[in-house]
């Protein structure tokens, strides 16, 4: 039925909104007696302490109780920390949290993928450290450079050891950072006991650094366990998107015993 409405209350000695809600019948009017010692109540009793009542005004009307749940929904969000709200609201999770504007979401400002990652093991990058340790890296030119900083937080990548196969599924946990920016459990990378003895070569050059992101992993293998079978999808780039890839996604799936479907989050 299209007989639930959105309200506001209106602190009348400043013009504040302060509390949202929706409901139907005389809803909007069971606040003005609440006694208990929530924010919304106190405020209602320093209103009236002053001789006043607080506005109450019918923001939106003959609604669907789903369309008024997520116009109030909307509105606390707008409102963010300044309402006296306890509850956030439904739909809370289809909203951006509040304080998040400084920096991108995924699933807001962008939408995370999965991707192939070449892992070209040299004299600057080891496969042991990356299990080990938990992150990937790429650079010593900006080609690498740029293609590893095309990564955003929880994309899922599918690692590929050359002339051997797949090694391993994994997270990204965030955007890569030049290497000697990375600290891992508190320690620097470049303090680490690294089998690769290399990874801090240009480390000052921007251009020319091993940038690293730090990785969750979901799956590994050693490289003498390598995954493979001729046809699948390899490339010499750092990273490809493996959206027209199911047959490699299919053998991913398989070989490793997940889906990855499930692990995009």
């Amino acid at each position: 039925m299209n007989n639930y409405y959105v309200y506001v209350y209106i602190d009348p000695r400043n013009f504040e909104e302060f509390y949202y809600g929706k409901g139907c019948g005389s809803r909007k009017d069971c606040h003005l007696s609440d006694q208990s010692d929530t924010k919304k109540a106190n405020r209602i009793k320093a209103i009236k302490k002053d001789g006043l009542s607080p506005i109450v005004r019918v923001i939106a009307k003959g609604l669907t109780e789903q369309e008024a749940l997520l116009i109030e929904k909307t509105l606390l969000w707008r409102l963010g920390r300044w309402t006296t709200n306890i509850a956030t609201g439904h739909f809370s999770e289809k909203f951006r949290p509040i304080d998040t504007f400084h920096r991108q979401l995924p699933g807001f400002d962008f939408q995370n993928g999965v991707y192939y990652y070449n892992v070209c093991e040299s004299i600057h990058r080891n496969w042991d450290d990356y299990q080990e340790f938990g992150f990937i890296s790429a650079g010593q030119g900006t080609r690498w450079r740029d293609s590893i900083l095309g990564f955003n937080e929880c994309d899922i990548f599918i690692a590929y050891f050359k002339r051997r196969g797949f090694v391993g599924i994994g997270r990204i946990l965030q955007k890569a950072k030049m290497i000697r920016n990375i600290l891992i459990q508190g320690k620097p990378l470049l303090e680490l006991n690294l089998k690769c003895k290399r990874m801090s070569d240009n480390s000052n050059n921007e251009q020319k650094s091993e940038y690293v992101c730090l990785v969750k992993w979901v799956k590994t293998v050693p490289r003498n366990e390598a995954k493979w079978k001729s046809g699948l999808f390899t490339s010499q780039h750092v990273r490809s998107s493996l959206d027209a890839q199911p047959d490699t996604i299919g053998f991913i799936e398989e070989q490793f015993k997940v889906k990855i479907k499930d692990l995009i989050t």
